[in-house]
């Protein structure tokens, strides 16, 4: 059976759960939270060399990073396809799931997730508003902005739920568990988009599944209901 290392809050581990629960893989989920100190096995530099989440044992064979477990089980299940056909879709699935990884994970929810939750909750630390401010008021603009921009339909890459869809609405999620709201009126797209994808049975079973994980860690999820409306 396929072992996912990871916690499921996680932008990427999520992301994989989804893509696993979509194509109707059988799987379990190890907890491993790296950001916790003693928290990872004494093995897991061996799984993942990078010590980062997710990663993946199916059988014998390991894998990390996010991306390229997604398209290994692409190649394991095929259908239903994650990765549109188009040539010109595919490419722009690929784009944004690394848009998505680069810009929304690395440069809004990361930041903000270590600033709200891990510095003072985990490490101990004080939480810097300042930097808090910046990424709201600077990096946050510039990344939603784009993804705005390149909605045109219900879809970011295609006419069906893609690899690209499930990378950003990850992130939103995350973005959003900690407090921070996806503001409808300055994003419509953006946000209606957030809604079908999250109403996806993949996405919305993984959701579920994670809940007991977010009420422990006193996250929010009243957005969820907004995004369901």
């Amino acid at each position: 059976m396929l072992k996912i290392h990871g916690v499921p809050i996680s932008v990427h581990t999520r992301k994989v759960i989804v893509v696993a629960l979509a194509k109707g893989i059988e799987h379990g989920v190890i907890p491993v939270v790296p950001v916790i100190p003693g928290n990872p096995p004494a093995n897991w530099r061996e799984l993942s060399p990078t010590g980062k989440i997710p990663a993946i044992t199916d059988g014998d064979y390991t894998l990390v990073d996010s991306a390229a477990i997604c398209a290994y089980l692409e190649r394991r299940r095929p259908s239903p396809s994650l990765y549109p056909a188009d040539p010109r879709d595919y490419g722009q699935a690929l784009a944004l799931e690394q848009y998505a990884g680069d810009n929304i994970f690395r440069g809004v929810v990361h930041p903000l997730f270590h600033e709200v939750f891990v510095h003072p909750k985990v490490r101990q630390i004080p939480t810097n508003p300042a930097r808090i401010d910046e990424v709201l008021a600077t990096t946050l603009p510039e990344v939603f902005g784009y993804l705005e921009s390149r909605i045109a339909g219900d879809f970011l890459a295609g006419k069906s739920l893609s690899i690209a869809d499930i990378a950003v609405a990850s992130n939103l999620v995350t973005f959003q568990y900690i407090g921070f709201e996806l503001e409808r009126k300055r994003f419509p797209r953006l946000a209606a988009h957030f809604g079908r994808v999250c109403s996806t049975p993949a996405f919305a079973l993984a959701l579920e599944r994670e809940r007991g994980v977010v009420d422990s860690m006193q996250l929010r999820r009243d957005f969820l209901r907004e995004a369901a409306a």
